[in-house]
């Protein structure tokens, strides 16, 4: 009697708990969650499985994408949840225009440049790529920034017989007035171009947005999202973009993913020095507390986010899938340096955009 007692008891406490799950999640329909990202984590929250864990906790997570520049002074965030753009500097303008309390920075990825084994034998015999030592490349920023104040040009590098392009060698970004991706460029290009400093007063700002302009406007058309430029990358080959800024997560995704994206001749390297982007979500109700929350502290989420490339607080997660995918990641990126505050990358921004319409300005809509 005591054991039919005791089993009575434990289904009942189960169904108690199912009922208040049940009760707890709105009648078993998950809520729904809108947000705004930078573009490059929409892979993520369209994963299904990632969808599928957020459907666990009650959560029907819906996203629509801008860029982090836009997200911060452009976009209306009344009706969103959360807003997560890809930098720390864009997220504190958000965090203290809405007076929030507390945001969420569940992943980073340190911005990289995916390239094509010619074209580092290339930039090597210029001088400008060096082995770290450590299983991974370096391309020098202060003698990338000298080549391009030079004019220089592919054809015209010296021993140069693997990729004879009749085009300025430089490096292919978004749009730096809208884009994330650009504006963390911007941040390390502005530390080597401010003498190894960063940029910290509105009086340096002229002298350097004059001094860097180029490595914007001489590309020509940018696109907006960080994603189209990584899309040509991998599909269009050397021909369209020898060598694109993308965020480290974009390239590792996909090779973890093994779905043949990433060829043998494709490479990953790390601008000396390089910046670290900082995704970070700031809640604006509740249900993007809930977000972020879990995003920073659900094992399955956390460990989904690792998949896409992106590191966490968990590095042995990270470090464990690079190892198993024999993968030439930097595991400890020594040679960071902090962006400026967001006034002054702002200020920046402004400058170059200033220069952008002295000419014939490229028209581009929302990205990352």
């Amino acid at each position: 009697m005591k054991r039919l007692l005791g089993i009575a008891l434990a289904l009942l406490l189960a169904a108690v708990v199912a009922v208040a799950l049940y009760l707890g999640n709105g009648g078993g329909e998950p809520v729904v969650v809108r947000g705004v990202i930078g573009s490059e984590k929409e892979p993520f929250f369209n994963d299904p499985r990632v969808r599928a864990a957020f459907e666990k906790h009650g959560l029907r997570v819906e996203v629509e994408t801008a860029g982090s520049r836009q997200i911060a002074v452009g976009s209306d965030l009344d009706g969103y949840a959360f807003a997560f753009p890809s930098s720390l500097p864009a997220a504190e303008k958000i965090r203290k225009d809405r007076k929030v309390a507390r945001v969420y920075s569940p992943f980073h990825s340190p911005m990289a440049v995916a390239t094509f084994e010619p074209i580092v034998r290339v930039l090597a015999g210029a001088g400008l790529v060096r082995d770290s030592g450590q299983g991974h490349q370096l391309l020098d920023i202060a003698a990338y920034l000298d080549l391009v104040a030079e004019g220089a040009r592919w054809d015209r590098l010296p021993g140069n017989t693997a990729y004879p392009a009749r085009k300025r060698v430089l490096l292919t970004t978004t749009d730096v007035r809208t884009s994330n991706s650009a504006a963390m460029y911007l941040a390390m290009t502005s530390y080597v171009a401010n003498g190894d400093d960063v940029v910290d007063s509105a009086a340096q700002v002229p002298r350097l947005a004059e001094k860097l302009a180029p490595v914007f406007l001489d590309q020509g058309y940018s696109q907006a999202s960080s994603e189209a430029p990584f899309q040509d990358y991998l599909v269009m080959g050397s021909g369209k973009t020898p060598m694109v800024v993308i965020y480290e997560a974009q390239y590792l995704s996909r090779l973890f993913s093994g779905d043949g994206s990433i060829t043998s001749d494709m490479r990953l390297l790390y601008p000396a020095p390089t910046v670290l982007s900082k995704h970070t979500l700031v809640p604006l109700g509740e249900h993007g507390e809930r977000v972020g929350r879990l995003l920073t502290e659900d094992p399955e989420l956390r460990a989904l986010a690792v998949r896409h490339g992106f590191r966490t607080a968990d590095p042995k997660s990270f470090t464990d899938l690079v190892a198993a995918h024999r993968a030439p990641v930097a595991r400890n990126l020594v040679d960071v340096v902090e962006p400026p505050a967001y006034e002054h990358l702002d200020r920046l921004i402004a400058g170059i955009e200033r220069l952008y319409a002295g000419g014939a300005a490229p028209r581009t809509e929302g990205g990352s």
